[in-house]
């Protein structure tokens, strides 16, 4: 099972132990960001039987070789995460409880010596999503036309930003003390008990309704040299076989996409999809868990 990153604790620590209990199979999870494990499948460094991606972005480039099909099932939003401790904690906490305006928030991301941290949005849906969300925010909230380049410290698709860092680590950098803030799914804050400013529908890509504002926030990313447009999108999760499917690898699709797996996901703060199928070729036993 390769599965991004920000999925890791639900798939570690719930879902991976509920389905080897129920099914019997045995699991073995590999966490990372969604871009590398696209360009690692793609390369034949790694043969898992299930990938997870947020969004299919990084499924459709292994089509047809590798899978030709994916299912949507879950929702999540982006959200700022905060250290409790950080010298900025009071206004954090301000702005979370709804005392200050959350505009205020951009402001503050600005300030010199705030530290901040997310993910390379080059390789990273979560990375490309807070630029996304940013770039809605100086839309929404009438923010200066600088406002974004001011908090990311740089060009947008800059990989080599101090504030880029590894998915798998993020969370535990910010906890340690070492940023004031950082990216973060909303559903990784519920799980690992970080506190968190919940955003608006607007800005947040949680929203079908908002599809189309989502879309007008873009980003031009370079991966192997080749640059490519990327527009936002509602934050989803798809799943997908990759190559000859197995008993266990379709077990598990099975498995997450039937009523006690979604009830999972349900409990880590993700907003359930009605299961979905794009593209041709799944498996009839993982076809009848769909519309559930």
């Amino acid at each position: 099972m390769a599965y991004a990153s920000s999925l890791e604790f639900l798939n570690e620590k719930v879902n991976g132990p509920a389905f080897v209990q129920a099914e019997g199979y045995k699991y073995s999870g590999m966490a990372g960001a969604s871009g590398d494990l696209e360009t690692d499948i793609a390369s034949g460094e790694i043969t898992p039987n299930v990938f997870e991606s947020v969004g299919a972005d990084n499924i459709m480039p292994l089509e047809p070789k590798f899978t030709k099909w994916y299912v949507q099932y879950a929702g999540t939003s982006m959200v700022v995460a905060y250290n409790p401790k950080s010298k900025y904690a009071s206004q954090f906490k301000a702005i979370a409880s709804g005392k200050k305006p959350l505009k205020d928030l951009f402001t503050l991301m600005e300030t010199p010596g705030f530290k901040l941290g997310r993910t390379d949005p080059n390789i990273d849906p979560q990375g490309r999503d807070f630029i996304y969300m940013l770039e809605l925010a100086q839309k929404y909230y009438h923010l200066p036309s600088d406002t974004v380049t001011k908090i990311l410290g740089g060009p947008l698709a800059s990989s080599t930003s101090s504030q880029i860092y590894n998915e798998a680590t993020l969370d535990s950098t910010l906890q340690s003390g070492q940023l004031d803030a950082s990216s973060a799914f909303i559903t990784q804050a519920i799980e690992l008990h970080l506190d968190y400013i919940k955003l608006p529908a607007a800005i947040s890509l949680a929203s079908f309704a908002d599809a189309a504002k989502y879309a007008k926030a873009t980003i031009t990313i370079t991966v192997g040299g080749v640059k490519t447009l990327k527009t936002g999108s509602p934050q989803v999760i798809d799943i997908t076989i990759i190559g000859k499917p197995t008993p266990a690898g379709i077990a598990f699709v099975k498995y997450t996409l039937s009523k006690v797996g979604l009830a999972k996901y349900k409990m880590g703060g993700f907003t359930l999809l009605k299961p979905t199928a794009t593209g041709t070729g799944v498996p009839a036993a993982i076809t009848s868990e769909l519309g559930s």
